[in-house]
């Protein structure tokens, strides 16, 4: 049996059952993992979708997310990925979020207090209430500035605002977003500096069977900063945040990590972007290659879970 089998069989078995979390007695805590990557991020939006219109996020006991991957939990929690999904090719969204024209007035060049609090709160309204109530819990992870750890933010969110904090902590990206997010006086980066899947800390949380969605097809790689990137941000996190540059310079090393443990895991689902899919930059804002990464991700996870789908009433 391939490691993909033990994940279905579980989720078939409770679909059966119709087990709510909380209430489950199977013994195995199943997670969805969801990676981010910035603009990357529409792949993994995408494969949220088929999760959502076929009822299958009660069937999981936690969702994980990375950077944009915590976003797309988010969304996924309060059950508006379908309803939200057009901010990823909404000109006006894409360009107030993310502006490279910024960093020549030393502003942010990816504003995520304006995304988190402004658009998801207007514009393309997020239910924030919704997951807080959720019995999914929902795991956002983020880098400790000063430690350099990864870090889950589980425990700090209780409200509406510690949810929209927990959502910039982990989605800070150094430099680029501006100052790191503070919770309980410590600083939070982005959560791609320590774990750009979180397989690791679901699995150290009593994981057994994993669904990761991931934002890289299988022939990419994570590459180390280039020189001009690493004198820059070495600055940056002098200032800021002193204990993220280690991990941020080993990030290469951590990704095999993460790869190996997701590949050698005995009940493990990864769906991924196919062969040939674009390969899509931090910044990327054209909505035309975003609704397409959303819209191959979306084909990518219904493949994947077809079996599922199948078994609906």
């Amino acid at each position: 049996m391939t490691s993909e089998g033990p994940v279905l069989d579980l989720l078939r078995a409770r679909r059966r059952q119709r087990s709510v979390p909380g209430r489950r007695d199977d013994g195995a805590r199943l997670v969805l993992l969801v990676e981010g990557g910035s603009s990357r991020g529409a792949y993994s939006s995408g494969m949220t979708a088929p999760i959502e219109r076929n009822g299958l996020l009660p069937l999981f006991d936690a969702v994980y997310g990375s950077s944009a991957g915590s976003l797309n939990a988010a969304w996924l929690l309060c059950g508006r990925v379908d309803r939200s999904k057009h901010a990823w090719w909404d000109p006006a969204v894409m360009s107030t979020t993310i502006n490279p024209r910024r960093v020549l007035s030393r502003r942010p060049v990816v504003d995520t207090h304006h995304l988190v609090h402004t658009v998801y709160t207007q514009r393309h309204p997020m239910g924030f209430q919704e997951i807080l109530d959720n019995p999914v819990e929902f795991h956002p992870m983020a880098t400790d500035g000063l430690s350099g750890e990864s870090t889950d933010l589980h425990k700090t969110i209780h409200d509406t605002v510690s949810v929209q904090t927990a959502l910039r902590a982990s989605t800070a990206m150094p430099l680029l977003a501006g100052e790191p997010v503070v919770i309980d006086g410590r600083p939070y980066v982005d959560a791609g500096l320590t774990e750009m899947v979180p397989v690791r800390t679901a699995l150290a949380q009593g994981a057994t069977h994993v669904v990761a969605l991931r934002t890289r097809r299988t022939d990419e790689v994570a590459m180390p900063p280039a020189r001009a990137e690493r004198l820059l941000l070495t600055r940056w996190f002098a200032r800021y945040a002193p204990g993220a540059a280690a991990p941020w310079l080993s990030r290469v090393e951590s990704w095999v990590e993460e790869e190996a443990a997701l590949n050698s895991h005995p009940a493990c689902l990864q769906i991924r972007p196919p062969l040939g899919s674009a390969q899509i930059g931090r910044t990327e804002r054209g909505p035309e290659v975003l609704k397409a990464a959303f819209e191959t991700g979306a084909a990518a996870a219904r493949e994947a879970l077809a079996e599922m789908a199948e078994q609906l009433p």
